[in-house]
């Protein structure tokens, strides 16, 4: 794959005018919408649940990129499939039958993807990378947007992508967590095709302009 992907979190979005910011999206350079669901046990945060992502599903014209930061994801599998999710990950912390869990996914008809929090190693991918179609990185510690970016991400892709070059996996790399201008073409450099921005894009005078930017940036 020779584009990269950008794609906004909605996380960092306006919910009061929510209809507004996905046509924006929409609209823009951007490729995905990127949604994260947050239950308040695994991440010490509350987002979104099924009702907003059925809303956001309505109006969304580009496929539906959603990162379960919850325990026993297993149980919301068809559902989310049956909102017309495209990409669904979970947390490789949150899942002990990780196997099991991604055959679920995929019998749904969704993309599967399996995301690793900051002190989580590549390597605990090792016999299952062939499985995965997405690999989260998530380059800030998950359950709030805004934070700063972890420096050592840049290492992190950079193994991963030798892992998922070692197994010949097709597995895309996806970064989630204080992605910018300054840090997005360093990590498509490292091995990254998925940048999610959300604070960045949404914070900024021009989102429409900054996702071009971004684009531009990585192209």
């Amino acid at each position: 794959m020779n584009k990269s992907i950008i794609a906004p979190s909605l996380l960092a979005s306006d919910f009061a005018n929510l209809q507004h910011d996905i046509e924006m999206v929409n609209q823009s350079d951007a490729d995905w919408f990127h949604l994260d669901i947050m239950d308040g046990v695994f991440v010490p945060n509350i987002s979104f649940g099924m009702p907003v992502v059925q809303a956001m599903a309505k109006h969304a014209q580009k496929p539906l990129d959603v990162h379960l930061m919850i325990v026993d994801p297993d149980r919301y599998i068809k559902t989310f499939a049956k909102l017309g999710v495209h990409h669904l990950a979970v947390h490789y912390e949150a899942c002990p039958h990780l196997h099991r869990t991604l055959q679920a996914i995929k019998a749904e008809g969704m993309k599967a993807g399996v995301a690793l929090n900051p002190h989580t190693p590549v390597s605990l991918l090792e016999d299952i990378i062939q499985d995965i179609d997405i690999v989260i990185v998530m380059s800030v510690n998950p359950g709030f947007g805004g934070q700063s970016f972890i420096e050592n991400t840049y290492q992190k892709v950079k193994d991963l992508k030798a892992l998922i070059e070692r197994k010949n996996s097709s597995a895309l790399i996806e970064i989630d967590g204080g992605v910018n201008d300054a840090n997005a073409k360093k990590l498509v450099d490292a091995g990254a095709d998925i940048l999610v921005a959300g604070s960045f894009v949404f914070k900024s005078e021009n989102p429409t302009q900054t996702i071009k930017g971004l684009k531009e940036k990585i192209a």
